[in-house]
């Protein structure tokens, strides 16, 4: 039953996502050369839900699904680690147009390249499991 939820929930993330144009690599491409307001709009809004969300969380002590409690942990002090890897993240999405929820609604609509985006994303993520315990954190 916990299954059918979470494809519920991705189903219906990917229909926003479709419909708001935000896989759309013209829109993308739009966003990195300053031309569109659209992308930065869609961004605000989900950063601005985001931080409502947290605090509802915090001040009522909300449960996850199977009835634990859900905890937040503090950031760190030290945030250059946080900015080498946005620019790591944003040169990705820069170069290839998509970043890493998009890439499966665009295999799903039919765009088969995406696959190669996928094949990328999955082995830049089991390298930095390899080097993660040689990197500062």
């Amino acid at each position: 039953m916990n299954l059918f939820k979470y494809l519920a929930v991705g189903f219906v993330f990917g229909i926003v996502l479709t419909k708001a144009e935000a896989v759309s690599w013209y829109r993308i491409y739009e966003m990195f050369h300053f031309q569109s307001f659209h992308m930065f709009g869609i961004i605000m809004t989900a950063i601005a839900t985001g931080l409502i969300g947290i605090q509802i969380i915090k001040r009522n002590n909300l449960k996850d699904i199977d009835g634990n409690p859900i905890y937040i942990q503090d950031k760190e002090k030290g945030n250059a680690r946080y900015w080498i890897g946005g620019l790591i993240f944003g040169l990705g999405w820069a170069m290839v147009g998509a970043c890493p929820g998009p890439i499966f609604i665009l295999l799903g609509a039919g765009f088969l390249s995406a696959g190669l985006i996928l094949i990328g994303a999955v082995l830049g993520t089991f390298l930095y499991g390899i080097v993660k315990n040689k990197l500062p954190h």
